[in-house]
């Protein structure tokens, strides 16, 4: 296997004559773990939050508090290219993209994010489509969407209180609903 951090515990060898079938299943050889996401945010009165993974929540909801930034990093990377990522800050505006790991939002200014965008670069897009949402406050959780458009809402003053964010295989279906992913005055 690689990327699933187990040992190899043992080892068999046969030798069979050239053309002939071999001495069991060939199935299943060789695992290779599939590329995937962590990301964690900054919360207004928490401060930075632990990395979560493939879809599961970073910030909070039902506590009325701002995310400020998010922090998004590939990781097990099957092939070369990079995420990357933008967000739309209350009184600065769309901000420009910044990539692996690097911050984008503010720290330390009380502002919110309101909408963000975010993209797979290189092969990985290529290979994979990057789903994402956010939940927002006096709207919940908005649809999915992916691949660079945005998420969230522009013009309403509204904040980012969530953000899950989901690895999927080209072609395949959206993790859940794409109504209403965004919504711009």
């Amino acid at each position: 296997t690689e990327g699933y951090g187990k040992k190899v515990e043992a080892v068999q060898i046969k030798l069979v004559k050239k053309g002939e079938e071999a001495p069991g299943n060939t199935e299943n050889a060789y695992l290779k773990k599939p590329s995937s996401i962590k990301y964690k945010a900054h919360v207004q009165d928490i401060g930075w939050q632990g990395y979560v993974e493939n879809g599961e929540t970073a910030g909070t909801t039902g506590r009325n508090l701002k995310v400020e930034a998010l922090k998004i990093e590939l990781e097990d990377q099957e092939y070369e290219g990079n995420v990357e990522y933008c967000a739309l800050v209350q009184g600065i505006g769309w901000q420009d993209y910044v990539s692996n790991g690097e911050m984008s939002g503010t720290e330390g200014k009380n502002k919110k994010i309101e909408a963000i965008s975010i993209k797979l670069t290189g092969e990985m897009q290529e290979r994979y489509d990057i789903y994402y949402r956010v939940h927002t406050s006096d709207i919940g959780w908005q649809g999915w969407t992916k691949n660079g458009d945005k998420a969230g809402t522009e013009g309403y003053g509204k904040k980012v209180e969530a953000v899950q964010i989901k690895l999927v295989k080209k072609g395949e279906v959206a993790p859940g609903s794409v109504i209403n992913s965004f919504l711009q005055k």
